[in-house]
């Protein structure tokens, strides 16, 4: 079995990254953004997943066909994420306050 080899150190560091961004988006979740804190908790998110798909799973060492794949399993998600977005905002009724 070949193929490349990743030092340990750099999946601790990869390691402690996702472990301060996990702190970090539990921190911004106490904050008073308004608006702005799905975004920001999102923006902190897809910083992990590429974190965890460029190392974990090995995409930055593999072939341009692997990241097309994986590019457009991002794009997929997007469009879908659009989608349901723009039925839950285009909708008549009001949101219910709690």
């Amino acid at each position: 079995m070949s193929g490349n080899v990743v030092p340990k150190g750099t999946y601790l560091l990869v390691y402690l990254s996702l472990l301060g961004l996990t702190l970090f988006t539990t921190g911004a979740a106490f904050l008073n953004l308004g608006p702005l804190n799905p975004l920001v908790a999102l923006t902190i998110a897809v910083s992990e997943a590429v974190r965890v798909l460029l190392f974990f799973m090995h995409v930055r060492t593999s072939d341009r066909l692997v990241w097309v794949f994986a590019a457009a399993g991002f794009l997929w998600l997007a469009i879908l994420m659009s989608l349901t977005l723009s039925d839950v905002l285009t909708r008549g009724w009001q949101r219910f306050l709690l």
